[in-house]
């Protein structure tokens, strides 16, 4: 796998992305076990052995434990980090004492979780601070001057969004002296929203697809403002690559068999397919893979070489929506 131009460019950007939600243990106060660290760092060697180097994280991830994961193979390993690029995103917060579940994209939790992550990371900077949620009591200009703090004591490089649609995007970007550097979607074989905001547009089948509706124009803007797209949940935890059982949607089963037919003819595994889909778009998709197999993670490794014709990505593409296009 080799580095690619991506339409924004990120420093040594890798055409995937590794996902580590998987890693630290359990969702809970349990503390971080010498075995999940183990667990961590054959991840991240299986990862890097494909090419990755972009690691993917965020402050709630385990509890804060993905993150520490990091932090200890650091320790274990000094010179991993210089291997490696970091991501991570903010801007969600459990219920607590204080209140609710809620999203805070104040200026004061951003910096206040950035310092955080830096220390479960046992790193200086984070070359990529994405904001995890849209919160609707967000301030752009708060926004960008927690970020223009944080980028001038060197502990952020650049600044993304995560789960935001066109407008939302324009809108924070209003306020930044910078361009957003990335928005993370979900977006797969199993998720097609943001592809169907397009094909569905002006047609009945838009009805019975309301949640693209909410994407319209998001992979276009994404385009013009070169502003990459990292796709989350891209591997559609295995449905289309040897998961889906007798009980799987007629759709499903259809596209699990082309992605096999494919696989053969690509001398591949599934999973390289799965992405390669993703990747023919030319938004500059950049799949997250968050399992922590390292099996499937090197099964990923195809994906960048190939490039799916036009009526095999169509294939695919009518295949996994179950019905012919408008």
């Amino acid at each position: 796998m080799t580095t690619t131009a991506l339409q924004h460019p990120l420093p040594d950007a890798s055409p995937l992305i590794y996902g580590c939600m998987g890693l630290g243990g359990g969702w809970n106060s349990q503390p971080l076990s010498e075995a999940d660290i183990d667990r961590a760092q054959a991840a991240v060697e299986a990862a890097l052995d494909i090419g990755i180097t972009r690691f993917d994280h965020a402050d709630i991830y385990t509890h804060g434990k993905a993150e520490a994961c990091f932090g200890a193979l650091f320790k274990r390993q000094p010179a991993l980090r210089q291997r490696l690029r970091l991501q991570s995103k903010c801007g969600i917060r459990f219920a607590d004492e204080q209140g609710p579940g809620r999203y805070d994209l104040s200026a004061a939790h951003i910096e206040r979780s950035v310092e955080a992550s830096l220390q479960r990371l046992g790193s200086e900077r984070i070359e990529l601070l994405l904001l995890h949620r849209p919160d609707p009591l967000l301030e752009p200009a708060e926004v960008a001057e927690a970020f223009a703090r944080l980028r001038a004591a060197g502990k952020v490089g650049q600044l993304g969004v995560s789960n935001m649609n066109a407008a939302q995007m324009q809108w924070l970007a209003s306020a930044l002296d910078a361009p957003l550097a990335a928005n993370q979607l979900e977006l797969s074989l199993a998720r097609l929203d943001a592809i169907e905001a397009g094909t569905c547009f002006n047609d009945a089948q838009a009805l019975q697809r309301p949640g693209s509706l909410a994407w319209a124009g998001t992979l276009e803007y994404c385009q013009r403002e070169r502003i990459p797209v990292q796709a989350w949940g891209a591997l559609a935890q295995g449905l289309y690559s040897g998961r889906a059982g007798a009980d799987a949607a007629p759709a499903v089963t259809r596209s699990a068999a082309l992605v096999r037919k494919l696989a053969e003819q690509h001398a591949t595994a599934p999973e390289s397919i799965v992405l390669a889909w993703l990747m023919r778009h030319p938004a500059g998709i950049q799949p997250v893979i968050g399992t922590a197999d390292p099996a499937r993670i090197r099964a990923c490794g195809d994906a960048a070489r190939i490039r799916l014709s036009r009526e095999d990505w169509y294939a695919l593409y009518v295949a996994a929506r179950g019905q012919a296009l408008p």
